[in-house]
């Protein structure tokens, strides 16, 4: 068996814009990535525990190979390692047996694109499957192993010269993006999924005309805010680790799945281009492409007015258009269309509940992911129910229509096209998803009927709606509340306990806790349970996550962040604080390096290599439990660690109970559905939905 291709990296040396087509081979990068890249340093700041540098760079950041179609050894060492501007790859090491190379080699063996017969070309000789080396003449045609010296890269510095950029057709288009994600991933940026639609009209997917794009950098941001962003701003971003080759049909084993991924930020803001989202390392570890998505938002994404022609939903709708786009020409960039994971964070969580209710969505993903999704009461309820048209007209529209002088117009709808879009995105409250008729035909997501054929995956952090309320300024419990917009609810089962010798602090923690029972776990909890009693869901995996480390940009908030201390300056996550909202997103996607950040402790890398191995594992298998031998074969030894001295993860199931995964460092856990007295206190207990 000597077709192989593992995961691609930058292609060093070719031509601007030069085709993929024209070096007719696929391309895939092996490397041992940890999550640690490589960077100088000083740049990321190094905590001393144990005589232990957490931190600094990866020792196995140097080892990376591409890994080409089979050639002549003549042809492949001429032209393809040649063409990239590398070299045969030179193993050093060992004496007859691969070290640098094994694991590599291993990987490829475990997905079967390898087998312990094939051998590859590298630089004076071949290399087996299983670490032999031979020498002398060989007549074969093999898969040759380049060198990879592309640049890493990160936030602040990144080499887009040309010497670093490939060109691959894609959707009647030749994509130029670049070969360089710190040498992990291809990377095209700012790929067009559909044309500028015109203002409150739907879009549809955007088919080229034979023209060369850029995907060198980030398309637009959608209009917000006061003043950012443009309406011509449906883009994703793709990062894969396989490229197939053009000239060849693609041979669907070797096609990788696909993590699809929708931001959050209320509906009113957010983009795809946030570097927390960076895909380079999800689709280099786990081996899976990252597409993220920008869709319309606030006013210009969801106006519904009461004219039977502007219904709304116009975001939503271009998710669905990116799932089209990603569904007719993901094959291209090396994603397997069949295997689409579609997930989200916060109100990316809410849209991924939505597409699951959407008939416009049937059959565009297999699996989905809900990271914080929010409903219950307060602020969470208009994520999970749905406003009819006259309702949002009520609550938002009518508001919009007098602020703009266009409540009398002739045509409403063509007097707030008129304006400026900035005008209309600082009159934000047009963020609902509607009762349209045709993308949302329901009140809330169904969760009887026939089983969905979907596998499901969702859970937030433990302490997710701190930071939706504000820090009190009494301590008096009942007119805090009421200035939160919380009834006083029964003391027994949110009592301010006097336990940080601050009462203000002590009545804001008891809020907290109210404030993530009634705007995110009672809600999600109840979904699962019902979905499952009614048998509307597989076997759901639920989580939540005891471990956060809080994103910089957002909420800012004191008690988010654990206690710093003399031998943690960083902070001390073994200490108590509050796990609050997008605080697993760092772990997710594995860019704490990327993005600068200390590792707090000896758990934080460790940690941030299980959760992404364990979420890219749903994303591949459906299953988050990370397969021992796959672990193995990719010597992913802190995941495998935990998973040997942890139980398995268990799907919470009707026939065996409602069960989470408590996710935390040194050891995650499993334990049943929590605050069930509290739910059922606040009116959303697991039988909200009525399950029979």
């Amino acid at each position: 068996m000597h077709c192989v291709l593992g995961a691609v990296t930058l292609l060093a040396g070719l031509a601007a814009g030069q085709s993929l087509k024209r070096l007719d081979t696929s391309l895939a990068i092996l490397t041992n990535n940890d999550l640690q890249g490589k960077y100088p340093m000083g740049r990321i700041q190094l905590l001393h525990l144990a005589n232990t540098r957490i931190g600094q760079s990866s020792p196995s950041a140097d080892t990376a190979v591409i890994v080409t179609d089979a050639r002549s050894s003549r042809d492949g060492y001429d032209r393809i390692c040649s063409a990239l501007g590398e070299q045969p790859f030179s193993e050093k090491k060992g004496k007859g047996k691969a070290t640098v190379l094994q694991p590599l080699l291993n990987h490829l063996r475990y997905e079967g694109r390898a087998s312990a017969s094939s051998k590859f070309w590298v630089s004076g000789s071949t290399i087996s499957a299983t670490g032999e080396t031979s020498k002398g003449q060989d007549r074969g045609s093999y898969p040759v192993l380049c060198t990879n010296k592309a640049p890493y890269s990160n936030e602040s510095s990144q080499d887009t010269s040309s010497k670093w950029q490939i060109s691959v057709d894609v959707n009647n288009q030749s994509l130029t993006g670049l070969v360089f994600t710190h040498r992990l991933s291809f990377r095209f940026l700012g790929v067009r999924y559909a044309a500028k639609p015109e203002r409150f009209t739907y879009s549809s997917v955007f088919k080229g005309k034979g023209e060369a794009t850029s995907a060198l950098e980030h398309g637009s941001q959608c209009a917000q805010g006061s003043d950012t962003g443009s309406e011509d701003c449906l883009f994703l971003n793709v990062w894969t680790p396989y490229l197939p080759n053009p000239n060849s049909r693609p041979d669907k084993k070797q096609l990788r799945p696909v993590a699809f991924w929708i931001h959050g930020g209320a509906f009113t803001g957010g983009t795809a281009n946030d570097a927390t989202f960076d895909g380079g390392n999800m689709a280099s570890r786990g081996d899976v492409v990252v597409v993220a998505i920008n869709y319309r938002l606030s006013t210009l994404g969801f106006l519904a007015l009461k004219d039977g022609k502007t219904n709304g939903n116009y975001g939503l709708a271009d998710q669905i258009t990116a799932l089209e786009w990603v569904r007719k020409n993901i094959q291209s960039l090396g994603g397997d269309p069949d295997r689409v994971t579609i997930f989200g964070q916060s109100a990316g969580a809410g849209s991924v509940r939505a597409l699951i209710a959407s008939p416009k969505a049937t059959g565009k993903f297999s699996s989905a992911i809900l990271l914080s999704n929010l409903g219950g009461i307060n602020y969470g309820t208009t994520y999970s129910k749905y406003y009819t048209i006259d309702e949002q007209v009520s609550v938002a529209a009518n508001t919009i229509l007098s602020a703009t002088n266009c409540t009398n117009a002739a045509s409403q709808v063509d007097c707030l096209r008129a304006l400026p879009a900035s005008t209309l995105t600082k009159l934000g409250g047009a963020r609902y998803i509607v009762q349209d008729g045709t993308y949302i035909t329901s009140s809330e997501l169904s969760l009887s009927g026939p089983q969905l054929p979907i596998n499901i995956m969702m859970g937030i952090t433990h302490d997710d709606g701190a930071p939706f309320i504000n820090f009190p300024k009494t301590t008096n419990q009942t007119e805090y509340l009421s200035s939160q917009g919380f009834s006083l609810p029964p003391p027994s089962l949110f009592p301010v306990t006097p336990t940080t010798g601050n009462r203000t602090l002590d009545l804001y923690n008891a809020s907290a806790r109210l404030a993530t029972d009634g705007i995110f776990r009672c809600i999600d909890q109840a979904t699962a349970y019902t979905g499952l009693k009614n048998r509307r869901f597989k076997p759901v995996y639920y989580y939540e996550f005891d471990r956060t480390y809080q994103t910089t940009g957002w909420p800012k908030t004191d008690v988010c962040e654990p206690p710093r201390t003399k031998s943690h300056p960083n902070g001390d996550p073994s200490l108590p604080y509050l796990k609050c909202h997008s605080g697993e997103l760092y772990y997710v996607f594995g860019t704490l390096a990327r993005q600068g950040l200390p590792m707090r402790d000896e758990g934080d890398l460790p940690f941030e290599q299980f959760v992404l191995d364990s979420f890219v594992s749903f994303i591949r298998t459906g299953d988050p439990n990370p397969d021992k031998d796959y672990l193995k074969a990719r010597g992913y030894k802190n995941t495998l660690e935990q998973v040997e001295r942890a139980s398995k993860w268990k799907p919470a199931t009707k026939e065996g109970g409602m069960t989470l995964r408590s996710l935390n460092w040194p050891v995650s856990r499993q334990g049943g559905f929590r605050e069930l007295e509290q739910c059922e206190g606040l009116g959303l207990g697991l039988g909200y939905y009525g399950a029979k």
